[in-house]
């Protein structure tokens, strides 16, 4: 069977458009017109079989039988240009864009204060790097890689738990002095404030919990400010507003200066996992390797 180049062509229009959003400006990437990338598209549905694409007046995305192909193809697009750096005997194999996705805990506490450092290691390397709520549809939306706390869905998408992080009750030293310091978790229900925080996947606030050698007390918080960001959780409980449930992974700092007291240390045996997430398949690109170390650096170290 010969190989048709238009084929592979096809391929690489396909990734363009999921990686950009839309036809206008993936043809801007590739220096082709807008029907240039329609036509390209449309050829390579036609020799594949299946409609890649949905399109409508203002948006695209991808069918679902459009989704299983780009999973399958675009690993070994990455593989072809690694491949290809390689063979051109070049240094710099991790390069080009990196996009990735992650929740601001981890974005804005451990990711971001030393994102520098791998920049310095991939000077050919671009990374975009987009905080948001939820995970989403990694494929669809164009990241490359997804690195969030939580419990991972049922998923064709790869899940790699990199660490699971002590849950910890905080509060200020401003708001013990006012309100006293419980020693037991039934204490919180006798005129203590909680800072709480929602959860995007059922928008009620995250539940509590306290455990200590096998022993589970749930607990139902309740407070007057519910936030919607890590940072404003944070930011509450320093303030001295509430009582407040936090990751120990990026809490230790400030536990360490003292701007907060952790509460109730025996109970604080109930943890929440950390994942990363890429696309499910042997061929990982150069650049997503490279950041999936650099990640499990950083939490090895904490």
């Amino acid at each position: 069977m010969t190989f048709d180049s238009r084929l592979l062509n096809g391929i690489g229009v396909v990734s363009a458009v999921v990686e950009a959003g839309s036809f206008a400006r993936a043809g801007e990437a590739l220096g082709l017109t807008q029907p240039a990338v329609s036509r390209a598209v449309a050829r390579l549905e036609e020799r594949v079989g299946i409609r890649i694409f949905n399109r409508t007046s203002r948006a695209i995305s991808l069918t679902d039988e459009g989704r299983e192909y780009y999973e399958a193809v675009a690993p070994l697009l990455a593989a072809i240009e690694d491949a290809t750096v390689s063979a051109g005997k070049t240094k710099a194999l991790v390069r080009g864009r990196l996009r990735v996705n992650v929740d601001g805990a981890f974005g804005h506490f451990v990711l971001m204060p030393r994102l520098g450092e791998f920049l310095d290691r991939y000077p050919e390397l671009a990374i975009d790097v987009a905080v948001r709520d939820s995970m989403g549809d990694l494929v669809a939306d164009g990241f490359d890689v997804a690195v969030r706390f939580g419990f991972p869905e049922p998923s064709a998408i790869r899940a790699e738990l990199l660490l699971e992080t002590r849950v910890l009750t905080c509060a200020s030293p401003a708001y013990l002095t006012r309100f006293g310091e419980p020693t037991h978790p039934r204490d919180l229900e006798n005129g203590h404030q909680c800072v709480l925080i929602r959860d995007p996947a059922t928008g009620r606030p995250f539940e509590w919990e306290f455990q200590r050698a096998g022993d589970v007390i749930p607990f139902r918080a309740s407070g007057r400010l519910m936030v919607y960001d890590t940072g404003s959780l944070i930011a509450g409980c320093v303030g001295g507003i509430g009582i407040a449930q936090l990751l120990e992974l990026y809490a230790s700092e400030i536990l360490a200066d003292g701007r907060l007291v952790h509460l109730l240390p025996d109970w604080s045996e109930e943890t929440f996992p950390l994942y990363a997430y890429h696309r499910a398949s042997h061929l990982v690109s150069a650049k997503v390797s490279a950041f999936l170390d650099f990640v499990r650096e950083l939490v090895s170290e904490e």
